[in-house]
């Protein structure tokens, strides 16, 4: 589908509700394109998928509430608030961070306060991108790795979501009100679920201690663990529908989208330069006879692997995000939701 031709079909009825929703219509500051069109790895049968963000609202702001996203499964439309947005910017959650990195022409609509949104991206660039991008990426393939054992596959997922949250923990300290270091303990055991092997177990002992900065710390935890169920239920899809070649594009994708962040300090979704790769990749020309992942794919990965290590070890990307900077913009932001200047 032409661009002309989504700008066209985003106007019409199929897509009112962007207009008329409680949530969005005024208040949306950005839409633009997700998915392979946002990549440019798309075909003649690929979904269209729209991503976004709208301010919330006077109500919202001054009363702490917060709808998190509206969701349209019918054209594949999420709209986040903005809230949530700048929360899941902050940790350069792959899945959003995306959004502020596509082709000008991309951009379906921008108000004043999306550009100022997009002019300064840079201050939630950290090298926590190494391990947000890459440690997705990594769990992602073993998921798709049926060669291996499914117990086994299920352990190793369950490591990488708690290893994926304590590194998201290590902020909470410069977020939150202060908490003694033993006060939150994560750790995997035997599962209790009877559809696991091993669980994610937490100790908790917090005294005197601010509602709203737990509730927002459960939820940034709780996000990892959905993003990760989502991984999985859309790879074993994959696997059965046979489009194991395009998640293993994705994730080389993910692993070029790091890079960029770490040796650059630019978030670049759209990727002309390895289109010709990863199309390559999604045709299925790293796959067997048996459709399975070559070794030679095995050996990119290992490559982007020590690439990313190596950008971790000389960028000049700062270890946490711009906080400060962060919650700045988040107030002025809010204040012109409140005031409605």
């Amino acid at each position: 589908m032409e661009l002309e031709q989504i700008k066209e079909k985003v106007t019409g009825k199929e897509y009112d509700f962007l207009r008329t929703n409680e949530h969005l219509g005024s208040n949306i500051i950005l839409l633009g394109l997700g998915g392979s069109h946002a990549y440019g790895t798309q075909t003649d049968t690929s979904d269209l998928d729209i991503r976004g963000c709208a301010l919330n609202s006077k109500r919202e702001v001054l009363c702490g509430e917060n709808y998190e996203q509206v969701t349209d499964t019918a054209t594949d439309t999420t709209v986040y608030s903005f809230i949530k947005l700048i929360g899941l910017l902050t940790n350069c959650n792959p899945n959003t961070i995306e959004i502020l990195g596509l082709k000008p022409e991309y951009y379906l609509y921008l108000s004043d306060i999306g550009r100022e949104l997009l002019d300064n991206r840079k201050m939630f660039l950290s090298k926590k991108a190494l391990n947000s991008f890459s440690g997705y990426a990594t769990a992602q393939f073993r998921r798709l790795d049926n060669k291996a054992a499914r117990l086994g596959d299920q352990s190793v997922m369950e490591q990488h979501i708690l290893n994926s949250i304590l590194n998201a923990s290590e902020y909470f300290p410069e977020m939150y009100f202060q908490y003694p270091e033993d006060a939150i303990k994560l750790y995997i055991d035997d599962a209790v679920s009877p559809d696991l092997d091993k669980e994610i177990f937490m100790d908790i002992s917090l005294h005197h201690y601010p509602l709203r900065d737990y509730k927002d710390m459960w939820e940034r935890m709780s996000e990892i663990v959905k993003d990760y169920g989502k991984a999985g239920k859309r790879n074993q899809n994959a696997i059965t529908h046979n489009k194991l070649g395009k998640h293993m594009m994705h994730l080389i994708r993910l692993y070029m989208m790091c890079v960029d962040i770490l040796e650059k300090e630019e978030i670049i979704t759209y990727r002309s330069e390895e289109h010709d790769l990863l199309m390559d990749i999604r045709n299925g020309k790293f796959l067997d006879s048996d459709k399975q992942p070559t070794g030679e794919f095995y050996e990119l990965i290992e490559d982007y692997k020590k690439r990313l290590e190596y950008a971790k070890k000389n960028t000049s990307l700062p270890e946490k995000p711009d906080i400060e900077r962060i919650k700045e913009f988040t107030m002025y932001v809010n204040e012109k939701a409140v005031t409605g200047i």
